[in-house]
């Protein structure tokens, strides 16, 4: 009997040590987390939600596919460039000119200021100057004939067109961008939002001008958004009664009219405007600005004529200023 349990007890035991193995081996792995894996919710929205976890791959292919089929904005057209033509003369208060004026222009957005000196040579004053002045700026000399310095003949003249001729030459080989031409005397005042108001002229644009003609102001006057004629207080017959400084013309205009300059021979003083204008346009073709001519944005204000009677001509200052 004994023989039997004993050959019994031989044959379960290599399967109740296997047994006590793998209950063995089973107590042994980690046991399993008390609290349930966070459930990322698609509705969760605030800084205490959940993030839910990025796809491999980002955004990536869908997203610039999706990209790729919205339709792209069209460029914005460039700015028109502004080319501010300026005669000059040596005088006691050239500079002091020059820089009020050069503080304006440096805060107008693409501009490009074409300073013509009326002389045989470039002088050091202006060149230094020049060099100073902190804005795209092409230096000119253009003498004025003795015989037209005499009083009551007009001015400028030989500048202005000097200044016709390197904007067509310097557009003479390559397209013309948008541009639009402005005659911008150092002796004027000139408010920033007149450069923004002649900036979209298609052909040429005019506006009232102040202190002018012996008047506050002179304009053209405006019916049904046209010029059908002017408010003057000098010489109402001219075709165009405006002061140089109210009128813009568009860069294409003056290059489309390559014979278009400023007359000397049958041009009368206070006339040069007109002649000019007669040979690009009409009343009827002209773009009121500054709200149909009623507002003034440019003023005629010419200096005082300086006193020096005190400068002495002997026993001069030991240091020479340059003013």
């Amino acid at each position: 009997m004994k023989s039997v349990l004993f050959s019994r007890f031989f044959l379960l035991l290599p399967w109740i040590l296997i047994v006590i193995l793998m209950l063995d081996v089973d107590t042994r792995r980690p046991a399993p987390p008390l609290t349930p894996r966070p459930y990322f919710s698609p509705y969760a929205v605030g800084r205490g939600a959940a993030r839910p976890p990025l796809r491999r791959g980002g955004p990536g292919r869908g997203a610039e596919r999706r990209n790729e089929s919205r339709p792209q904005p069209p460029p914005e057209p460039p700015l028109p460039t502004i080319y501010a033509i300026t005669p000059t003369y040596s005088r006691p208060v050239q500079k002091a000119e020059l820089t009020r004026l050069a503080n304006t222009l440096r805060q107008v957005a693409r501009l490009h200021w074409i300073l013509v000196e009326d002389a045989a040579a470039r002088s050091e004053l202006v060149s230094r100057f020049v060099a100073r002045a902190g804005l795209p700026c092409t230096h000119l000399h253009a003498p004025t004939p003795r015989r037209y310095k005499r009083p009551g003949l007009p001015r400028a003249t030989e500048q202005r067109n000097a200044g016709l001729a390197w904007l067509r030459q310097r557009h003479r080989h390559q397209r013309a961008q948008p541009g639009v031409l402005f005659f911008a005397d150092d002796d004027n005042t000139y408010s920033l939002e007149l450069f923004q108001e002649m900036r979209t002229t298609r052909k040429v644009s005019v506006w009232p001008v102040g202190l002018v003609g012996g008047r506050r102001y002179e304009r053209p006057l405006v019916e049904n958004g046209k010029v059908v004629g002017w408010y003057t207080g000098w010489r109402a017959d001219r075709p165009f009664a405006i002061d140089m400084a109210g009128f813009a013309v568009s860069l294409q205009v003056i290059l489309s009219n390559p014979k278009a300059v400023f007359k000397r021979r049958g041009s009368q003083p206070g006339m040069q405007e007109s002649d000019f204008l007669k040979q690009i346009t009409t009343i009827e073709e002209l773009e009121p600005k500054a709200n149909n001519c009623t507002k003034v944005l440019v003023w005629h204000t010419r200096t005082e004529k300086v006193n020096l009677a005190n400068e002495p001509k002997y026993h001069l200052d030991t240091v020479k200023i340059e003013v």
